[in-house]
């Protein structure tokens, strides 16, 4: 199988030696680098050659590297059942760069460049409703950035007395606490069980 993945790579990136930067095998698994430019004519190909047959988008994905001068990947997982075969296609994005969208090639990437671009703020140029599909109106940042702060901006609640949902800042009620995973309730300097024997040595 990893020859023929092998073989794979090396017909693909022949045929399409303008829009395949590189390719390798990685623990079974063949990965393409593709210009981000081309990426909707590589799909195409990919889905349509004869010896390809990759007809299933499985999922697109975002991965974040913050110290990358463009620090966001998308990432494209395609199945040719017929072939019982796999492929994974990476393209580089900033955050002022878009990517071109695939939804012409592959009607399922509709929901997951929404979803990429709610969590990491990718943008797809060409696609038809790219809006926010998991976080609330109104959210500010993107929660899947390694940059984001963990306790958010702003709470959201439902006021009885308005009769509206309501935006307020975060506010942290509980004291910060040092969790051990034994005894999280209780207080910070407790002694774990067998800690006394290391302390008496």
């Amino acid at each position: 199988m990893t020859e023929t993945l092998g073989e794979l790579g090396s017909y693909v990136a022949g045929r399409l030696p303008d829009r395949v930067a590189a390719h390798h095998l990685a623990l079974g698994e063949l990965t393409l680098t593709v210009a981000r430019d081309r990426i909707v004519e590589t799909l195409t190909f990919l889905r349509d050659d004869p010896k390809c047959q990759f007809v299933v988008l499985i999922d697109l994905c975002g991965v974040d590297y913050p110290a990358r001068a463009e620090r966001f990947e998308v990432v494209y997982h395609l199945l040719a059942p017929r072939l019982n075969r796999r492929i994974r296609v990476k393209v580089a994005a900033s955050e002022d760069t878009p990517v071109p969208s695939v939804v012409d090639v592959f009607p399922a990437a509709n929901w997951y460049e929404r979803e990429a671009y709610d969590m990491y703020g990718i943008v797809f140029s060409g696609h038809p409703d790219l809006r926010r599909i998991l976080t609330d109106y109104g959210f500010q940042g993107y929660p899947l950035r390694k940059d984001f702060p963990l306790t958010g901006h702003v709470e959201v609640r439902y006021d009885d007395e308005l009769k509206r949902v309501v935006y307020e800042p975060v506010k942290l009620t509980q004291e910060f606490r040092r969790f051990d995973f034994e005894s999280p309730w209780e207080a910070p300097d407790y002694v774990l069980p067998g800690d006394e024997k290391a302390s008496r040595s």
